[in-house]
């Protein structure tokens, strides 16, 4: 089924996902929050109006170009090949024409895919802080809202992996009913891509095989935006479980308990684990294990059990604080925010725990190959975009811009002023 094509949509329902939808800005201002007080200090403001330049950025690109592509309309691309019907494009009217006219659903599908676009676009911003710089990141976020976003949301909402069901008889085709793919798996896969690029801030690995602690520079602002990002994230998910997976009101109320429960599993889970390898638990990646399991919640919180939720959740914790540890000492790869295992490994895990945990024969096959094309496809694509973009608009700021900090370079003054800002020692 594809929730684009008019279909009668219930005004109350209208009014309860409107309602829904108003509330979900939370979790993106939540997780701009958390990019925030992760980087450095000297980088804060930066990193801020950073966020608000990438959401506005792709918004735009999403609303003039890309959201012809998420688009479902009776004129899609399709292709034919072995008898089966793949619908790999949409074929929507740009710039929006025509919206004032469309249905009830299609508008608030529009506006669930407006706010999917600026979370994204969020997701590797976090990763590039301290050396990313402002103009690379709006150019990132306009590819990701124009080109990357839409091909992904097309194929999850309503394209040939939504088909999976009708032409292969997986399950009830690929489920994503809060983005779990097309938002936090994306954003993981581009935030990889992002880092490779850019390579670390400079100091963080000083030899092979070491890594140098940079803290971020307020835990505060951290575990605050992981309290924000909650209100958001069950306001997300229950308005995705409306849109793309088609539930009743009366059954909202557990996706928003199995929500809670991924998340505070996960809590639980990296505080546990954090004790044990360092005898104090980190506030850091407790906050990185409770946005982990937020992130499950996306992909499973509409179609498992109470106890799956908690288990999937409670795996997401665990595996969080190991991938930050094996991403950093082991690849040497610096990602300040912890997106690449937040919002890439936690977002495949749960895609991958929905279809084992759902009671539909098939379903498990139907996700393993979502999970394949974001890892086989857009992986290798979004990388090749990125390279390619980066050998025009260079990615990383200069040494100097980076040893002074992203404020000073590029707004000309420091989120506080009145503190002195310490040069680290690799630069002396």
């Amino acid at each position: 089924m594809n929730p684009l094509t008019p279909m009668p949509f219930p005004e109350t329902s209208f009014a309860f996902t409107l309602g829904l939808l108003l509330l979900a800005p939370m979790a993106i201002a939540g997780l701009a929050l958390v990019n925030t007080g992760l980087g450095r200090s000297r980088s804060a403001a930066q990193s801020l109006l950073g966020s608000l330049v990438v959401i506005s950025t792709a918004v735009i690109a999403f609303a003039l170009v890309g959201s012809a592509i998420a688009a479902g309309t009776s004129s899609d691309h399709v292709l034919h090949l072995g008898g089966k019907a793949w619908n790999w494009a949409g074929a929507g009217p740009l710039f929006l024409r025509g919206f004032n006219s469309a249905g009830p659903r299609a508008q608030l599908t529009l506006l669930f895919e407006l706010l999917s676009v600026a979370l994204v676009a969020l997701v590797p911003w976090g990763s590039g802080a301290d050396r990313l710089r402002m103009p690379a990141g709006a150019v990132i976020a306009a590819i990701m809202g124009a080109v990357v976003f839409p091909l992904v949301a097309h194929w999850v909402w309503g394209g040939w992996l939504a088909q999976l069901g009708t032409n292969f008889s997986a399950g009830g085709g690929f489920f994503d009913g809060g983005g779990a793919a097309a938002i936090h798996a994306l954003g993981g896969v581009s935030a990889l891509a992002v880092v490779w690029i850019a390579g670390p801030r400079k100091g963080k690995f000083p030899r092979e095989g070491l890594s140098t602690a940079m803290p971020g520079h307020n835990v505060v602002y951290v575990l605050l935006g992981c309290l924000i990002a909650l209100v958001g994230w069950l306001a997300w998910n229950m308005a995705g479980s409306l849109l793309w997976l088609n539930a009743a009101p009366s059954g909202l109320v557990i996706t928003a308990v199995n929500t809670l429960l991924s998340a505070t599993a996960a809590l639980v889970a990296t505080f546990s684990v954090t004790r044990i390898r360092f005898g104090k638990p980190d506030a850091s990646l407790c906050a990185n294990g409770w946005l982990a399991g937020l992130v499950t919640s996306s992909a499973c919180a509409s179609v498992v059990s109470p106890v799956a939720a908690l288990f999937t959740g409670m795996v997401a914790g665990i595996i969080t604080p190991l991938l930050v540890e094996l991403f950093e000492l082991a690849l040497s790869i610096d990602d300040p925010s912890g997106a690449i295992s937040v919002h890439g490994a936690a977002g495949l895990w749960g895609l991958a725990a929905a279809g084992f945990f759902a009671p539909l024969e098939g379903q498990f096959v139907a996700q393993l190959i979502g999970v394949s094309t974001l890892l086989g496809i857009m992986l290798p694509l979004i990388y090749l975009i990125f390279w390619l973009v980066n050998r025009i608009l260079v990615f990383r700021v200069d040494p100097d811009g980076e040893r002074i900090g992203m404020d000073l370079h590029e707004l000309g003054g420091n989120a506080y002023p009145e503190f002195v800002v310490h040069r680290d020692e690799s630069y002396r």
